[in-house]
């Protein structure tokens, strides 16, 4: 199936490094499709609510403080295994075990400065989508491109 979203967020430090492009580009080259996006500032709560499984980790205070720090770019990516794939393209958590050729591996030292948020599972992408976005923001559409990327069924 073609249609599995993933949600990716660009976080402080990869906005403010510049890289939002050359991460959007790697999705795209993949051949994954871009249905929903926003640049934007989510409040305090928010963010709790998104790390709420992390919330007894002695870090988490410190992350929510981070991903306060800046601007975030928020993202829905749409395609087949798009949660796993997606996963595989920004790498390990900890960039210094992510391989060159991925996001974290390219552009990132410290785990607290990852540059890039993945799901972790079709389930958590689903739950993280609908606090991120409201349906209405998910976009619908055939992209020109879909039968180079995709074989008929």
């Amino acid at each position: 199936m073609s249609n599995e979203q993933t949600f990716i967020a660009i976080k402080p430090d990869g906005v403010q490094r510049g890289l939002v492009g050359p991460i959007i580009s790697r999705f795209e080259q993949r051949g994954f499709k871009l249905v929903a996006m926003k640049l934007c500032s989510p409040s305090k709560e928010h963010l709790e609510k998104h790390y709420a499984d992390l919330s007894g980790k002695p870090f988490f205070n410190g992350l929510v403080t981070y991903m306060l720090s800046g601007p975030i770019v928020a993202m829905v990516w749409e395609g087949r295994e798009v949660v796993k794939t997606g996963r595989a393209i920004l790498g390990a958590t900890n960039p210094l075990a992510s391989p060159p050729g991925t996001i974290r591996g390219d552009y990132a030292i410290d785990v607290g400065r990852n540059v890039c948020h993945g799901s972790d599972s079709v389930e958590n992408a689903k739950k993280e989508i609908a606090l991120w976005f409201n349906e209405n923001e998910l976009i619908s559409y055939k992209q020109a491109q879909f039968d180079w990327i995709y074989e008929k069924a």
